[in-house]
């Protein structure tokens, strides 16, 4: 059973950084989409950042300059290191890996930003 699973969220205050992790099981994160989406209280999901398998990388204007997403292929992960934080970055956070008609999501982790 495929398995992404996040971690490194938490509570940091405006201005801090924290790096997520989604680390994959039974399939080669290389090989797929990933992207990282976030969830804020009574907001829809939004895509907040997206690496290619060939490497490309695209943001949502509200984390460019501040987020930046990246893979480590020797141990199957995707990271998401978050800089210079603002409290309208509150949300929970989930990794999604997709290819083809494939789609597979994480548990999500929890990043609160306090003013």
């Amino acid at each position: 059973q495929v398995q992404l699973v996040e971690s490194g969220g938490g509570m940091v205050q405006a201005g801090g950084s924290l790096r997520l992790s989604c680390a994959a099981s039974r399939i080669t994160v290389r090989f797929y989409v990933i992207g990282w989406y976030r969830q804020a209280p009574g907001k829809q999901r939004e895509l907040v950042a997206a690496l290619s398998s060939g490497g490309s990388t695209n943001y949502a204007d509200s984390v460019k300059g501040r987020f930046t997403i990246s893979r480590d292929n020797a141990k199957n992960t995707t990271y998401l290191q978050m800089n210079s934080l603002k409290p309208e970055d509150t949300a929970v956070y989930y990794c999604n890996a997709r290819r083809d008609s494939s789609s597979f999501w994480g548990q999500g982790t929890q990043v609160t930003v306090s003013s």
